[in-house]
């Protein structure tokens, strides 16, 4: 079920927003539901009861006995505003689906899917002139997106450090398009632009976290992740059709005439640097910090350089659990919130385009009789557009999963 599940969220669009109108489109939140919560802290974070494949040195933190199986969805409403119109849009999308295991003494490994970037709008832009025969209209419109498969190992090389390292197959397809016809002369020549990007990709992140114990209640955690730049194995092509307007908003591929031209460059995807720590008191209260740094301006797209922006992204976040031991559910629930600020790869006429700040709750409730954990997090993200002429973004995301935490690996003994 769960698999089906997550083949109907990589078939449709996962977003309305019109900046996925550039380039990869919008890039996923990484993270499982307790760091989603959490404003997206996960580089220290060493969770024995949930997956945190964002630095897979965490793989050491499973115990010998336990196998997790974790998922989550998400379902969004976003309000576009441009300070003249305003719009709603519902999506709903896979975060991820994720195993998670020890397999030896000192090793602990991970795998399951992921999206990495999506693409989904549709807007139209329309010119009034005077003579109404010279009225024209632009559609843009795109879809598609980019997903991951990966298998991850971890090491603990003493009782303090541990190395790990996720190898990811990247495949997808996005495509971008445009389309110019003229609504009150259907006998004018229009044009549509079709750009249509495809890869598949392998592609690595190494981790390491150091734990420290000082004292008999306090715990401390430094992570550090690291992603190389990576040109992607890639086929790209640009399709023009032109012909009456008519033809074209009928789609009449016999009264076009259509040129399909391959695209040679290259597209890639950028190093990444990731650093964090957290914080754990009595094992109760759980504090991390974040930052991260993504060098897209050193990344070609479809064979041209210089398309985006360095993106950068800071996260805070927290944890509280009342008592581990607790006889009442409440007590074993973990509540968390957190927030961030990011300065997203968008890039508009030479400028960055937007700034984005989110906060976020939630908490998981324990599962009666068993060691699993239901996850619920609401999540407010605002996305400001750097000049007047670009469009807000308010978005409210409720984040839905299930942690399915069981002691599978032990041997009943007989007597």
């Amino acid at each position: 079920m769960l698999l089906l599940v997550s083949g109907l969220g990589f078939a449709q669009n996962n977003t309305n927003s019109p900046y996925t109108r550039y380039g990869y489109g919008q890039l996923a939140e990484q993270g499982a539901s307790n760091s989603l919560a959490m404003g997206g802290v996960a580089y220290g974070i060493r969770d024995k009861a949930h997956t945190n494949f964002v630095n897979p040195a965490s793989y050491t933190a499973v115990d010998s006995l336990t196998f997790i199986f974790e998922g989550g969805i998400s379902l969004q409403n976003t309000n576009f505003d441009n300070n003249s119109n305003k719009v709603n849009a519902k999506n709903t999308r896979l975060d991820y689906l994720t195993m998670h295991f020890r397999v030896g003494k000192d090793f602990g490994m991970s795998f399951g899917l992921l999206p990495f970037a999506n693409v989904g709008y549709d807007m139209e832009n329309t010119v009034e002139d005077e003579d109404q025969e010279k009225t024209y209209s632009t559609n843009y419109f795109g879809e598609g997106g980019f997903h991951q498969a990966y298998v991850g190992l971890a090491y603990k090389i003493n009782r303090k450090f541990s190395i790990g390292a996720n190898i990811s197959y990247l495949w997808g397809d996005i495509k971008h398009a445009m389309m110019v016809t003229f609504p009150y002369n259907t006998s004018a020549y229009g044009i549509t632009r079709e750009e249509d990007l495809k890869v598949n990709s392998v592609k690595i992140d190494i981790g390491a976290q150091y734990s420290y114990q000082f004292g008999k209640k306090h715990f401390a955690t430094f992570g550090a992740v690291f992603s190389p730049k990576l040109n992607l194995h890639n086929d790209a092509y640009q399709q023009d059709a032109l012909g009456l307007t008519n033809a074209l908003l009928s789609g009449d591929a016999s009264g076009l005439t259509v040129t399909t031209t391959d695209i040679k460059g290259k597209s890639g995807i950028p190093m990444t640097i990731g650093v964090g720590g957290a914080y754990i008191y009595d094992g109760r209260l759980t504090v991390g910090l974040d930052a991260t740094y993504q060098q897209w301006s050193k990344v070609p797209f479809m064979g041209q350089d210089g398309l985006f922006a360095d993106m950068t992204k800071v996260s805070l976040g927290a944890e509280y659990l009342p008592d581990p031991v607790g006889r009442r559910f409440y007590m074993r629930t973990k509540y968390r919130m957190g927030l961030y600020y990011s300065r997203p790869y968008y890039k508009i006429d030479g400028k960055r385009a937007t700034t984005e700040w989110g906060v976020s709750a939630g908490f998981s409730i324990p599962i009666i009789r068993s060691r699993s954990y239901f996850n619920l997090s609401a999540q407010y993200v605002r996305v400001n557009g750097q000049n007047s002429g670009l469009i807000n973004e308010n978005q409210l995301r409720i984040n839905i999963g299930v942690t399915f935490n069981e002691r599978w690996f032990y041997k009943t003994r007989v007597n």
